[in-house]
C-alpha cells in the first residue's frame, strides 16, 4: 500500500511553517456554509465555533473557523494565485497531535462558479470508525487539507490540475474547503479520488465539530504591483530552475546576500552576493526549497526545486 508524505519535522515531510518566507500573502475574504455537529442527528445543531474573520490573515494570528460535518468555506484573495513552480498555496488547520487530523477536500476556481477538486487520496483503514480522538496518520493521506499540526500547512500543487476544464490555473480567485465528515456509513460517507471511504474522527458532537480552518498561505500569486516584502524582484535572475547538480546561478544587478530555507522554515546556508553573475553549490536532498535575497531590508522570495 502506497505510502505519502510524513508527519511536520520528519524526513520526506511536506509540511509548510506557518512563518516560512514562502508566504507571500494570506486570504482576504470568507464566506461559509456550516455544517451539522453529527451529520446523522440533524438535531444536534451547527458548528459553530470562530467566525469567518478567524481564516483571514496569517496562521496562528486569528483562531479558527470550524465547518461541522460537510461544513464549506469559500476564501478569497487580493490577487489571483497563479501556478508558479512547486507548491502554489497552503490551507492551515489546528490539530493539536501529527495523528489527530480532521479532513478537507481542497478546490479551486477562476470564477467563484466552476471549481475543481485536487484528486485527494485516503490510505487508512475503514474496517473499523475512527473514534472522535482516535488517531489518522498523515502517511496514510494526500491531497486533503488538514494532514498536518498547528502551525503546519498542508501544500498544494496547481500544476496538477493544469488539464482541467473550465479553470484557469494561472489565475485562481477561490479556494474552497469541505470538510469530509469522516463517517464511514452510508449515506454520510464520502470518497476520495479512488472511491476509497475517507475515515477520520467522527462524530465529534462539539460546537467545533469538523474541519477547523486556520489559514490559507499564498506561495505564488498575480501581482501586479508589490503588496508586500515578499515578492520576486525583476533585477534578480536565477537558473536553471528545477536544479540537477549542485549548481544554480544568481544575476543581480546589484550587491546583496541570499539565504536557503526549507519550506519548514530551517535556515540552510547564506551566501553573499555580487554585482553581476554569481554562481552557487546547493548540496540538498530532492525537494523544494526557498532561496531567499535581502535587499536594502527588504525580502524577494523565489522557490526553488532540487532534483537529485
Amino acid at each position: 500500500m502506497a505510502q505519502f508524505a510524513p508527519a511536520a519535522g520528519k524526513p520526506g515531510s511536506t509540511a509548510i511553517r506557518h512563518d516560512s518566507s514562502c508566504f507571500i500573502g494570506w486570504a482576504t475574504g470568507c464566506e461559509v456554509v456550516r455544517g451539522y455537529r453529527d451529520i446523522s442527528l440533524p438535531d444536534s445543531g451547527i458548528a459553530d465555533a470562530g467566525t469567518p474573520q478567524s481564516t483571514l490573515g496569517p496562521a496562528i494570528q486569528n483562531g479558527i473557523l470550524s465547518l461541522g460535518d460537510g461544513g464549506i468555506a469559500t476564501l478569497t484573495f487580493d490577487a489571483p494565485i497563479t501556478n508558479g513552480p512547486g507548491w502554489d498555496f497552503a490551507v492551515f488547520e489546528n490539530s493539536f497531535l501529527d495523528t489527530f487530523l480532521e479532513l478537507a477536500f481542497v478546490e479551486v476556481s477562476s470564477d467563484g462558479k466552476r471549481f475543481v477538486r485536487f484528486p485527494a487520496v485516503s490510505l487508512s483503514n475503514t474496517v473499523k470508525q475512527t473514534g472522535a480522538f482516535d488517531y489518522t496518520y498523515p502517511e496514510k493521506i494526500h491531497n486533503l487539507a488538514g494532514k498536518y499540526r498547528l502551525g503546519f500547512g498542508t501544500p498544494f500543487d496547481l500544476n496538477e490540475l493544469k488539464d482541467s476544464a473550465n479553470i484557469d490555473v494561472t489565475r485562481i480567485t477561490h479556494i474552497r474547503i469541505i470538510d469530509v465528515v469522516g463517517s464511514i456509513q452510508n449515506p454520510f460517507a464520502r470518497k476520495d479520488s479512488k472511491g476509497n471511504t475517507i475515515n477520520d474522527p467522527w462524530p465529534t458532537r462539539f460546537s467545533s465539530g469538523g474541519f477547523d480552518l486556520d489559514a490559507v498561505g499564498v506561495i505564488h500569486a498575480k501581482l501586479s504591483t508589490p503588496k508586500n516584502n515578499h515578492t520576486t524582484k525583476p533585477s534578480i535572475k536565477i537558473g536553471p530552475n528545477p536544479i540537477h547538480n549542485k549548481q544554480i546561478n544568481v544575476y543581480s544587478e546589484e550587491h546583496t546576500t541570499a539565504t536557503l530555507y526549507s519550506l519548514s522554515g530551517a535556515k540552510i546556508v547564506s551566501w553573499t552576493i555580487q554585482k553581476g553573475q554569481n554562481s552557487l553549490e546547493i548540496d540538498q536532498h530532492t525537494g523544494m526549497y526557498c532561496l531567499v535575497f535581502d535587499i536594502q531590508g527588504k525580502t524577494f522570495t523565489h522557490i526553488i526545486e532540487i532534483i537529485r
